[in-house]
């Protein structure tokens, strides 16, 4: 058993690793094209941070043995939005921020025992700008960055747009002590805990109708028109999907408003979003974020600052959704390689040349009698060639 990760972590493989630092790197790269920032959020919080005020649920958190009470980052928003509050307050907003790493989950198996989930995430972070203009950006970002990464017709790309306060209204017409119920079953898609609650046969039925609403913004949105009226967020919302609807199709990407959709943590409180793909076997969540405004508050943000919306990639699916089929063939390094008799200087320096031309090379560290010898070699150590090295 010291042998073995623990329950739920991985070892990476050295092209798993490359694949991961590629697919970052091009994220990066179009960040900083927009004017983000990188920053490196601690990887160990106190717990009440990682909490942020009771929108992450403790259990999830990986907790360290310490003599305060701290944890590892389950997510990156969290830490950053307490850095933005405290070491950056005097910066001018908004804020534009990136940053990528590891985020750790735990969670309880079938067996009872503690199950660690480790991730390797990139994101941005727009903080200090209340508007739905930088809802607008944020998702034009998402949809740049995803250009990319190379995604093709078969992945359907679609973007789910929800809204928090769009589910909150819809949730005002049912009886104050049902809400909490009634969320749960919409938000996680159960039609039987909808059908088990005390709820009159009509408003049943428009809630029936609501679990299954999802599919393109025009239609929807002139469904929920009808149940709530002419209100301000929904014209807010159909102002910001048509702000963004010529870049996704552009793209290839499917927009879907889905008026219960919520992501797995309760950090958000305005637009939220998720984006998924057709993996191999089941769909595939690669992205997702939102905006979380509160959250900015409670780390003490100044009333006018207290805004902030942003996103994250889950790089590993992402990688793994783009190898689903034959994996890419690595491009090794040249193995360079000297005949018996020829000086190690001589190689090393064959070796320098190719380094210097930004070509992986590596020392084969024992004569060959032959060149022949050499190439089968380097085939078994997957180098894309020999540099014979003779005198």
């Amino acid at each position: 058993m010291a042998l073995q990760p623990a329950a739920g972590a991985r070892d990476l493989q050295p092209g798993a690793v490359e694949s991961n630092r590629r697919i970052n790197e091009l994220l990066a790269g179009v960040y900083r094209l927009w004017g983000y920032q990188e920053v490196t959020p601690p990887t160990i919080e106190r717990l009440t941070s990682l909490e942020a005020g009771g929108a992450i649920n403790s259990g999830e958190i990986l907790r360290l043995a310490a003599d305060e009470p701290l944890g590892l980052r389950p997510e990156l928003t969290a830490p950053i939005a307490r850095a933005a509050c405290s070491r950056m307050r005097g910066r001018p907003r908004p804020l534009r921020l990136w940053a990528s790493g590891t985020t750790f989950r735990t969670s309880i198996s079938d067996g009872g025992g503690q199950r660690i989930h480790e991730e390797l995430q990139s994101g941005v972070e727009l903080l200090g700008e209340g508007s739905s203009a930088a809802d607008a950006e944020l998702l034009q970002l998402l949809l740049a960055a995803v250009a990319t990464l190379g995604l093709e017709e078969a992945h359907r790309p679609t973007l789910l747009v929800g809204h928090h306060g769009l589910l909150d209204a819809l949730l005002s017409q049912a009886p104050a002590e049902q809400r909490g119920s009634i969320r749960r079953a919409l938000t996680g898609f159960d039609p039987l805990a909808l059908e088990q609650l005390n709820l009159p046969a009509p408003q049943r039925e428009s809630f029936r109708t609501l679990l299954a609403l999802r599919g393109e913004p025009e239609r929807v949105l002139y469904q929920l028109e009808q149940w709530l009226g002419p209100i301000p967020l929904l014209q807010t919302l159909a102002d910001t999907l048509t702000a963004v609807a010529p870049a996704a199709a552009a793209r290839g990407v499917r927009l879907q408003l889905d008026p219960s959709f919520q992501p797995h943590f309760d950090l958000y409180d305005g637009l939220v979003f998720r984006l998924v793909c057709q993996g191999h076997d089941a769909p595939v969540a690669i992205a997702s974020g939102g905006r979380y405004d509160a959250l900015v508050g409670r780390f003490g943000a100044d009333l006018d600052q207290a805004a902030g919306t942003g996103f994250g990639f889950a790089i590993e699916a992402i990688r793994e959704l783009l190898e689903a089929g034959e994996p890419p063939a690595p491009q090794g390094a040249w193995l360079v390689a000297a005949a018996p008799g020829v000086d190690l200087a001589l190689a090393l320096s064959h070796q320098a040349r190719l380094h210097q031309r930004g070509e992986a090379a590596e020392l084969c560290l024992s004569r060959c009698d032959s060149e022949a010898e050499a190439e089968l070699i380097a085939a078994e150590r997957g180098c894309r060639g020999t540099v014979w090295v003779t005198s």
